[in-house]
């Protein structure tokens, strides 16, 4: 096998028909149907079966993905490295973020950081922790911003934020005290994230600690639909702060700190062990944190 079976091979499996593979690499169809056919020959094993749906992966073919798939982002990285010589960061970063941190801080730090490198093309992917951790290790994102998980990671990690969580809600809502405690906040009609979502995990946790439960009236994972459902009804919510500054700063929520106990969730960066963050990736990083914890001190000013 060679690079350009590998490179159709990739583009074909992630793509899901020869047509969007073909206009993906800007070559013709017919060229990826060869490529992939002398694959196939060489490896004895079909790769991909074809149906009105378009190419469908065979388990060998997800094997070969799964083991391919680091090794060709590996060589990315590497080329745009050396292709480097002016000092001037290049190439393509590919990263994931939660969706707290994406609604928080993201688009100042994406409009800052393109900016300044804009030689770099930029991808970013918004999804739960389990799920970004497990593209990081198979290599399809070179970094992920996550809640940090209590169970013990493979993946490098490093700090990003440390931040409280708050009762947030609407102008329909009873007036409440400036803090209320988390036993109070369980018998309030509540809209949480549901439990597959990193944030309900931590909440869940913090309450089981204290032999309380959350029994949400709604579950939406959505944080902005979270946040116009608060704003515009008789129900609270428990957000991040971060999330909250914005409608708190316009007088759209109002944010209530929570006690006994006081809820915190620690914000990480995981990369992979034996691939360490490219100097574009680490660019990126750092100003994340910036934001990250510039926003957080905004958030503490305007919901004091």
């Amino acid at each position: 096998m060679d690079f350009r079976q590998l490179q159709y091979f990739l583009s074909l499996y992630e793509e899901g028909s020869m047509t969007k593979a073909a206009s993906r690499l800007n070559v013709v169809q017919p060229a990826i149907s060869m490529q992939v056919a002398k694959l196939e020959d060489e490896l004895d094993r079909k790769l991909f079966t074809r149906s009105t749906h378009g190419m469908t992966p065979t388990p060998a073919g997800r094997q070969m993905y799964q083991l391919f798939r680091p090794i060709m982002a590996d060589f990315a990285r590497a080329r745009a490295l050396i292709q480097q010589t002016d000092g001037e960061l290049s190439g393509h970063l590919a990263i994931g973020v939660i969706a707290s941190v994406a609604q928080g801080v993201m688009a100042n730090v994406i409009a800052d950081y393109t900016a300044q490198h804009s030689r770099v093309t930029l991808s970013v992917s918004e999804g739960y922790t389990p799920v970004l951790c497990q593209a990081v290790t198979e290599g399809e994102l070179e970094a992920a911003i996550i809640n940090q998980p209590r169970r013990r990671l493979s993946l490098n990690t490093h700090p990003v934020l440390s931040e409280d969580f708050v009762l947030a809600t609407g102008p329909l809502h009873k007036r409440l005290g400036e803090s209320i405690a988390l036993r109070q906040v369980t018998k309030l009609r509540l809209v949480l994230p549901t439990r597959y979502h990193g944030q309900r995990d931590i909440l869940d946790s913090f309450a089981l600690a204290e032999g309380l439960e959350l029994n949400p009236a709604i579950e939406i994972d959505s944080m902005n639909a979270i946040l116009q459902l608060v704003e515009t009804t008789d129900i609270a919510t428990i957000l991040p702060r971060i999330v909250v500054r914005g409608p708190a700063a316009t007088g759209k929520l109002k944010v209530h700190k929570i006690v006994d106990p006081s809820l915190t969730r620690q914000v990480v960066c995981v990369t992979h062990p034996r691939r360490p963050p490219s100097p574009a990736a680490a660019a990126l990083i750092e100003l994340l944190v910036k934001h990250a914890n510039n926003g957080q001190r905004l958030a503490e000013r305007s919901t004091a």
